[in-house]
């Protein structure tokens, strides 16, 4: 359903997106993960036509984004990361106007916002406004409009920025539904690892490069064991010694050392032990999703 084969783009003298490559299939739920200013909005504003590329292409539901921006526009729907809704409008009101956008009017455009509003869960809020709706409500609201238009492919873009926890978890379980019960081809892209570990497939993003991509499982196992975190007083000492007497590759992130290796529940035993006194606690954990973004590119997505 998406397409993209070696797409460039520069702003003057910055590269942005540097031969990104990527496919989705029909019905998957696909994420780019990555830092603010690594690629990712640049990337979500060629595939939503707002810009063509420098050069490569990009083909959403069977259409270049470049060469046919209407024929992807009459397929994708589109959730930006800036509230679109007109706040002074109900619920309803705002869908209605939406419709009209794309040519729909009478049965035909009640049909399709009994469906929308049903879909996301708006049924007792349609005649609420919107802004005595709270953010996730909003979100949902967003979604629906742009889904009155029946796209294959829904396109959005940090959708979840500035929601709760709980409002981010009922969000992805009806961006879910839209997948199964509809089977929309869904695209999104986030900053927010709980978010990213949702999707069936993912693509790393750092300085407009893709470094990693694949299934949050599969992007996990590339660390290939515990991620082993030591706080200390001196962590450039603790660095050195730990490559000195263990020949491992330690990283120190946000003040504290962080160690790749298997078994380390062994290590934390035995790295205790060869420098006593200097480590003042000690966490172990299971590769997440940031890991491997700092196993990949030595910095942190956040």
């Amino acid at each position: 359903m998406i397409v993209v084969e070696n797409l460039t783009h520069q702003y003057g003298s910055r590269l942005a997106l540097s031969n990104v490559s990527f496919e989705v299939g029909k019905g998957e739920i696909f994420g780019l993960l990555g830092p603010n200013g690594g690629g990712k909005s640049t990337l979500f504003r060629i595939l939503s036509t707002m810009m063509s590329p420098t050069a490569g292409r990009a083909v959403v539901a069977g259409f270049d984004v470049a060469r046919d921006p209407a024929g992807v526009r009459r397929r994708a729907g589109v959730v930006f990361q800036t509230q679109s809704l007109d706040k002074s409008l109900s619920v309803e009101e705002n869908l209605r106007s939406q419709g009209h956008l794309h040519g729909l009017s009478g049965h035909v455009l009640r049909e399709r916002i009994d469906r929308a509003v049903k879909q996301l869960g708006l049924g007792d809020r349609r005649n609420d406004l919107v802004e005595s709706l709270s953010g996730g409500l909003r979100r949902r609201v967003e979604i629906a409009k742009a889904l009155l238009h029946r796209p294959q492919v829904l396109l959005m873009d940090e959708a979840s920025t500035g929601l709760d926890p709980a409002a981010r978890r009922d969000l992805s379980n009806h961006i879910e539904s839209l997948r199964s019960e509809d089977g929309v081809t869904i695209l999104l892209t986030t900053h927010i690892l709980e978010e990213a570990g949702r999707c069936d497939r993912l693509v790393l993003l750092h300085q407009g490069k893709i470094v990693a991509q694949g299934s949050p499982d599969e992007l996990r196992s590339r660390i290939g064991g515990d991620v082993v975190v030591l706080k200390s007083a001196n962590t450039a000492a603790l660095t050195q010694g730990i490559e000195q007497r263990f020949g491992l590759a330690p990283k120190i992130m946000d003040g504290q050392v962080r160690v790749e290796i298997k078994n380390g529940h062994r290590f934390i035993a035995e790295v205790v032990e060869a420098f006593p006194g200097a480590i003042e606690s000690v966490a172990l954990n299971k590769p997440t999703l940031e890991d491997v973004f700092v196993h990949e590119t030595g910095v942190s997505i956040e």
